[in-house]
């Protein structure tokens, strides 16, 4: 597939590396593209890639996601899936910058022509893409409205290692917030760990 993601950072960086490595066709957006050229991965500007894209990945600061999106325009993200895998957090980690709801569903509300689905935002960039280095199975979440989409993410996630039975559907897009919300118990366990490479597994009681 043709993915596009927007957000050269360590995530936009991660999944297109693993999404290239399995065979796909994928292209970092940029607001700078002609200043990324040691990425080793191709780059182009933020309009291009959406242009260029199957999918889009939503790989930017949760903080500045919706008013990048707007920028785009409505109409070049219509009916385009939307992988969100951001999170909005204040400059010391402590807060959330959508503690009543969650970026999955202000991208969703602000765009209800494209189909988005939330997930890989209870992990960190290295998990995302090497499920498999973890000490045991763990389980990633999805969380969307269009049933389509989430087909289509969920074969990407097998791509990147996640076997069909690691994905828990939660449910509609308002589930994204549990999502989010975990990031900040995920930086609680990172200070316990001293590590920021983990994931969490859902066990069901043995009468389930």
């Amino acid at each position: 597939m043709r993915i596009g993601l927007l957000g050269t950072g360590n995530v936009g960086r991660a999944l297109a590396t693993g999404w290239r490595a399995a065979g796909h066709d994928v292209l970092l957006g940029s607001r700078h593209p002609g200043e990324r050229g040691d990425l080793g991965l191709p780059v182009a500007g933020l309009a291009e890639t959406v242009a260029h894209a199957q999918v889009l990945v939503n790989a930017t600061p949760g903080g500045a996601s919706v008013d990048l999106l707007r920028s785009l325009g409505a109409e070049a993200l219509a009916g385009l899936p939307l992988i969100d895998v951001g999170v909005g957090l204040n400059d010391d980690f402590t807060e959330l910058a959508h503690p009543n709801s969650s970026l999955g569903e202000q991208i969703q509300e602000a765009f209800p022509r494209t189909p988005v689905v939330k997930t890989l935002c209870t992990m960190d960039s290295t998990a995302m893409i090497a499920p498999g280095s973890l000490a045991g199975p763990t389980t990633v979440f999805l969380s969307g409205n269009d049933a389509a989409a989430k087909r289509t993410t969920a074969t990407l996630l097998t791509d990147l290692g996640w076997p069909p039975d690691s994905h828990l559907d939660l449910g509609s897009i308002t589930t994204a917030r549990g999502q989010e919300h975990f990031a900040l118990l995920f930086i609680g366990i990172m200070g316990a760990l001293q590590t920021h490479t983990f994931n969490i597994k859902v066990v069901r009681g043995e009468d389930a």
